[in-house]
């Protein structure tokens, strides 16, 4: 595989929690290369370090051991200033729980990554309008979290992770809070932006049904890749 077509390239990655005997080895050495434009699933059972491993494609962790490229850039040797403006820039995160921030409505929520990018209000706000429309939100737009439902709310956060397009988009569960619809809706909107934009999606997922509209899947157990079929 080409380097130059790699978005995210990973060799001997270890992360530990604790210290001493204590500690609990997550990772255990990952190699892993995905392709950009590539919309992959990562699979396997509760534990066994699929999120710690999303946590480290989103720069949201330290890792202890290996190294990790992001197109083309290794994050390990970027400040914590640059690693906030990269982040910003090129990835979208979806967590389990959306994480909005209460204050703020719907609409303001989604703007963010946009006015942090110094995005025009104007035109951050007819951007996240606009998505929040595909997912049936418009209604919404001037509620806050409080006032939305958890399936609401996580498609918000959904259009907040991805209203930037940004090369990689990174998902946990994405689909956790939503009914069969909604989640067939947000699937189509990320594997859209795949083909379209040629973003680059990574799923971690329960649900095999989802992780089979991806083009490969990754299955972990114990901290590590034992194999990956491409469908």
């Amino acid at each position: 595989m080409n380097s130059d077509n790699k978005i995210i390239e990973i060799e001997g990655l270890e992360k530990s929690y604790g210290s001493g005997r204590n500690a609990i080895q997550v990772l255990r050495g990952i190699d892993l290369d995905i392709t950009k434009g590539e919309a992959v699933s990562i699979t396997g059972p509760s534990g066994t370090g699929k999120s710690t491993l999303l946590n480290m494609m989103g720069c949201l962790d330290n890792f202890d051991k290996g190294s990790l490229k992001i197109s083309g850039k290794d994050i390990s040797f970027l400040s914590v200033d640059e690693l906030s403006s990269f982040r910003n820039r090129h990835v979208g995160f979806i967590f389990q729980l959306h994480n909005l921030l209460p204050e703020f409505t719907a609409i303001e929520n989604v703007m963010i990554p946009l006015l942090i990018r110094r995005t025009p209000s104007k035109t951050a706000r007819e951007m996240s309008m606009e998505l929040l429309k595909k997912f049936n939100m418009e209604d919404r737009a001037t509620h806050k979290p409080g006032e939305m439902s958890g399936g609401e709310c996580q498609r918000v956060a959904v259009a907040r992770a991805i209203v930037g397009e940004p090369d990689l988009i990174l998902a946990d569960e994405p689909t956790g809070s939503l009914d069969s619809k909604n989640s067939m809706i947000l699937l189509e909107i990320l594997l859209d932006l795949c083909r379209e934009k040629g973003s680059t999606i990574v799923i971690v997922t329960h649900d095999m049904k989802i992780a089979g509209m991806t083009q490969r899947m990754i299955p972990m157990l114990d901290g590590l890749i034992v194999g990956s079929d491409d469908l």
